[in-house]
């Protein structure tokens, strides 16, 4: 387990974790939501990984955390709609639904061509992801009852053998994004989670 300062990364710790990315590692990190199980985007193998420690159906889509809205960009097409929308909320507790560009793994994209995107407000992500230079995956950690983990301590035990490395950022009260959906230039509230949804009412 490595331990990082959430509010002001140590770089050589973040560099460290990167390379475990580069490496082709799955790794737990913290969000501004949960601790999320991710990998590098483009890393095939992780991501198939990441479906049997979750034991998820690889019908499910997973979704991915950017750095900014530039880095959205490249991965979703993004109309003038859509990036004020998001300029408002971003970063934040938000995952935000858009059709999926040519860069996005076809593995994550489960017969439908939108895929959900979150910039965190968590300096560690943040720091993880600009240093690998791709967006890394993210998918909720929860224990096999679907219990949420926010505690490094516990989720050491649950998946200390499984990854190849736990970040530890600090206690989070684990509570999931608000999901809403930009496809098509139309709000649709998917889920109502920590990210205040009133000004898309």
């Amino acid at each position: 387990m490595l331990s990082i300062n959430s509010q002001n990364p140590q770089m050589r710790l973040i560099s460290k974790a990167v390379a475990t990315l580069k490496e082709g590692g799955v790794i737990i990190y913290p969000t501004d939501t949960v601790y999320g199980l991710g990998c590098g985007l483009s890393n095939k193998r992780g991501i198939e990984r990441i479906y049997e420690i979750k034991r998820r159906s690889k019908r499910r889509p997973l979704s991915f955390v950017c750095s900014d809205l530039k880095h959205i960009s490249q991965y979703a097409f993004v109309t003038d709609y859509a990036y004020k929308t998001m300029k408002r909320c971003l970063p934040g507790p938000y995952t935000f639904i858009l059709d999926a560009s040519r860069l996005v793994p076809k593995i994550i994209l489960p017969k439908r061509p939108t895929t959900g995107i979150r910039v965190p407000e968590n300096q560690i992500c943040l720091a993880l992801i600009r240093e690998l230079g791709e967006p890394i995956i993210s998918t909720s950690v929860q224990t096999q009852d679907g219990e949420d983990l926010g505690n490094p301590v516990l989720i050491n035990e649950h998946f200390g053998r499984i990854v190849d490395l736990i970040i530890d950022g600090g206690v989070i009260v684990p509570e999931p994004s608000s999901v809403i959906s930009l496809v098509g230039d139309t709000i649709e509230i998917l889920r109502t989670g920590k990210g205040d949804i009133s000004a898309f009412q």
